[in-house]
């Protein structure tokens, strides 16, 4: 159960645990209660008793402090929800904090995010800790002395208007076709993206939606839960707090008939939104830690997943299980039809979590008993395909036995051998167009043949394990790592050209503008009613883009010399850009820059003159992304979502201005919840059409309606098409003058 509260008087208080590191890098925790007033973070032994209580340690909470959630994470065999408060003018002034629920977690990086979005207090205290004679240890927590600049204060910024009812912010048809119902359960088809060129009616994916009654975390919780003495699955690694690889072996007495037991591993990303929705993703992945198990086949899960949507004030959620699965079987041994009707037997769990929970009648305090009932009313039904046995060393089955309860976290104590093992799985690629049934024949029939070796059966031998070398090169960490495969033309680089445009939206690795009306903003009446209406245009036109890649971050695009920004201020006209400069992190860096141009004067758009003319507190607070996978598979259009964010409260932005640009440098590596995406998209981006929308916030009834900067849409992305930056192609013309803000 929660313990934290938010009080009639604004504040949040409740006990919350601080995680420290050791001299041997071994964390620890310490329980204290933690009181959030007034831009004041304070941390007591015991629950204060009066006001006046001095604090064992205090800080201030002001606009350079910036709070990044951490996922899941166990010490000492104790599960906690880990977010991470630090200062964005000194990376190492930090401090790290758990939580025993996902949902008191949101509560303070929410309540934290809204103290730091209001500022801090004005005169004398930016450069000082709020009780001089007990700051924090490793953290102080102090801001910077541009906390006291009245422009990094945005007041229009207030809870009501921060927080928005979690709804989709694009107009888009449902991919979703509903064929049937079974077991209290509506199935769904998804149908066949226009132009798509995989091959989706194979592996159709289905979804399952059935109502449960139960809490949204408790049934995340559920899920969520391995472990041996559940005979549910394994954890093989755990990556970061929101990610990690998971084994699961399936009992073969469900199918059909000679069809050998079947495996799979999995890597398994979760998240939560802000309207208490829980979204956990599954794909398939290779680990050398974990090879195909002795007399089973490893089938492919392309994507799949669950949706645990919050309804009835809590009380109830609606679940969404969602699988797009390739069994590897001969095709002509198990018909289609048959291969669905496997795939909707496992998607019967939802009906399992229902009467679980209605079963319990609300009593969710103890998550491993409901993981054993889950798993016993699982057996009796024989619905689940997810009933899995964990196997060990000499690759046997492991008995389910009562003394294996305390061992259920002991595949997550120890987390300091990940970086050792970092580069030890690889995404599952795509299946090819020649796939065909001699293939799924040998690996069902062949034991000695290792499944993954099966997708180009018209290749040599020799070929396929070149072929496989350069799988595993290119799709490190889970996403692609193209160092090996990007073209290695060094040329100088002509900014503004890297990416073609095509309005025709045919060509791959192209660019184009999408249609406004696809995306919701604020309307007039916003204010009152909360309603948003169709954009109708946008303020700028998309000109150009960059597609590139280099052995750094780069920065200040549009203040190099030979790019399209610095040859409109040579002659000296009125155009004004904006740039977008998306940036992700690896031994490679790729940059997405997308560059939007107005002709019109700045002051007639008076709310982009104060973004521009802002300091970086202002602008992290008003910049918004609203992003849309059209064309793509389930799992990456459920990571990516539909709904506008602020993109500054979650990543680091560098703003660079310009005599005539303003540039925004977006680190998607500041956040590992962002990574997390990126790197899932990353994997699938040749099958992908991306859109977004980008808008600075209106909060006030002066500056609504709301507009949109510009629009794009991104066509199969090829990240071997990126251009690669030679150093003197980064060399930026410091004769322009760009000002860093």
């Amino acid at each position: 159960m929660d313990n934290s509260q938010i009080t009639s008087q604004g504040r949040m208080e409740g006990w919350l645990h601080l995680i420290r590191s050791n001299r041997i890098g071994l964390q620890y925790s310490r329980k204290r209660y933690f009181l959030l007033e007034d831009h004041f973070l304070k941390s007591f032994k015991s629950v204060p008793h009066s006001k006046n209580e001095d604090p064992v340690r205090s800080a201030i909470i002001d606009s350079c402090i910036r709070v990044t959630d951490n996922g899941r994470e166990s010490i000492h065999r104790k599960v906690f929800f880990i977010f991470t408060l630090y200062n964005t003018s000194n990376h190492n002034d930090q401090l790290k904090l758990g939580a025993s629920s996902p949902e008191e977690a949101a509560k303070w990086i929410h309540s934290l995010q809204e103290a730091a979005l209001k500022g801090g207090p004005h005169q004398g205290v930016g450069d000082h800790i709020g009780c001089p004679n007990s700051p924090w240890e490793s953290f102080r927590l102090s801001g910077s002395s541009r906390a006291s600049h009245t422009k990094s204060i945005d007041w229009t910024l207030c809870s009501g208007t921060h927080m928005e009812q979690v709804t989709a912010d694009v107009i888009a048809p449902s991919p979703w076709t509903i064929f049937g119902c079974q077991n209290g359960l509506r199935l769904f088809k998804e149908g066949k993206d226009r132009g798509s060129r995989g091959k989706w009616d194979d592996h159709p994916a289905i979804m399952a939606v059935g109502v449960v009654d139960g809490t949204s975390e408790a049934i995340f919780q559920t899920l969520m839960s391995l472990g041996a003495s559940r005979s549910v699955g394994c954890v093989v690694e755990h990556l970061d707090g929101h990610t990690d690889i998971i084994h699961k072996q399936l009992y073969s007495d469900w199918l059909p008939w000679g069809m050998k037991r079947r495996d799979l591993l999995l890597r398994r990303y979760w998240r939560r939104e802000d309207d208490g929705t829980y979204v956990i993703l599954y794909h398939s992945v290779f680990h050398k830690k974990c090879p195909r198990q002795k007399g089973s086949v490893r089938a492919c899960l392309k994507s799949g997943g669950y949706v645990i949507t919050p309804m009835n004030h809590g009380k109830k959620s609606v679940v969404k299980h969602m699988l797009a699965i390739d069994w590897k079987c001969w095709r002509s041994y198990l018909q289609p039809s048959s291969a669905r009707s496997i795939t909707i037997r496992m998607l019967g769990r939802v009906a399992a979590l229902r009467e679980l929970f209605r079963a319990k009648q609300g009593n969710y305090s103890s998550p491993e008993f409901l993981s054993g009932e889950l798993t016993r009313n699982m057996r009796m039904h024989q619905t689940d395909g997810n009933m899995v046995q964990m196997p060990t060393e000499d690759g046997n089955s492991k008995k389910n036995t009562s003394e294996e309860v305390d061992q259920v976290s002991s595949e997550h104590a120890s987390l300091v051998g990940l970086n050792d093992a970092a580069d030890e799985f690889f995404d599952v690629p795509e299946p090819s167009d020649y796939d065909d049934s001699e293939n799924g024949w040998t690996s069902d029939f062949g034991p000695e043949m290792n499944s993954q070796d099966t997708r180009h059966p018209k290749i040599s031998t020799a070929a396929g394990f070149v072929r496989k070398l350069h799988d595993l090169a290119v799709q490190k960490r889970g996403y692609v790592d193209l160092q090996g495969t990007a073209k290695e033309d060094n040329f100088s680089c002509c900014y503004g050209t890297t990416l073609q445009k095509d309005p025709t939206c045919t060509l791959p690795c192209s660019w184009t503008s999408t249609d406004p009306s696809t995306f919701l903003i604020r309307g007039k009446n916003y204010l009152q009613d909360r309603h948003k209406v169709k954009a109708k245009g946008t303020l700028m036109q998309m000109v150009a883009a960059d597609w590139l890649k280099s052995d750094k971050r780069e920065d200040d695009l549009g203040g190099r010399p030979g790019g399209i920004v610095q040859k409109y201020a040579e002659q000296g006209g009125p155009e004004f850009f904006f740039i977008i400069n998306i940036q992700v992190p690896g031994s490679t860096t790729y940059s997405l820059a997308l560059y939007y141009m107005m002709t019109t004067p700045v002051k007639d758009a008076p709310l982009l003159e104060s973004f521009i003319n802002g300091d970086d507190a202002y602008r992290n607070s008003r910049f918004k992304l609203i992003p849309y996978i059209s064309e793509g598979s389930w799992i990456v259009k459920q990571s990516v979502g539909k709904k506008a964010c602020l993109i500054g409260q979650a990543l680091e932005i560098n703003y660079f201005h310009g005599k005539n640009y303003l540039e925004l440098g977006v680190d998607i590596g500041s956040s590992t919840v962002a990574r997390g995406v990126v790197s899932l998209v990353l994997g699938y981006l040749n099958n992908l059409v991306i859109e977004m929308a980008f808008l600075i916030q209106a909060n006030t009834e002066e500056e609504l309606p709301e507009f949109l900067l510009g629009t794009c849409r991104l066509n199969h992305l090829d990240a071997a098409k990126a251009v690669l930056l030679k150093p003197s192609s980064r060399l930026s013309s410091s004769s322009q003058g760009p000002v860093r803000n």
